[in-house]
């Protein structure tokens, strides 16, 4: 399954909605995308959203930075 993971780029600074960024990944759940990024990063995940077949389909037509991150 192909996750949308928004995150903050600092656990130790005060979150703010301009400074949100947005990665894409593959995992088996919500929870294992959760574990990915916590574990290999210092972000602080906001939220993480399940891309269906259509979504995932807009987001590599309109998102020029489209890439799966791997860890």
């Amino acid at each position: 399954m192909t996750f949308k993971v928004y995150y903050q780029p600092s656990k130790n600074t005060t979150p703010r909605r301009e400074n949100t960024q947005s990665l894409y990944l593959e995992a088996d759940s919500e929870a294992a995308a959760r574990v990915l990024v916590e574990e290999n990063t210092n972000y602080n995940v906001e939220f993480i959203e399940l891309l269906d077949e259509k979504a995932l389909a807009y987001e590599q037509e309109n998102d020029a930075d489209f890439q799966l991150t791997e860890f």
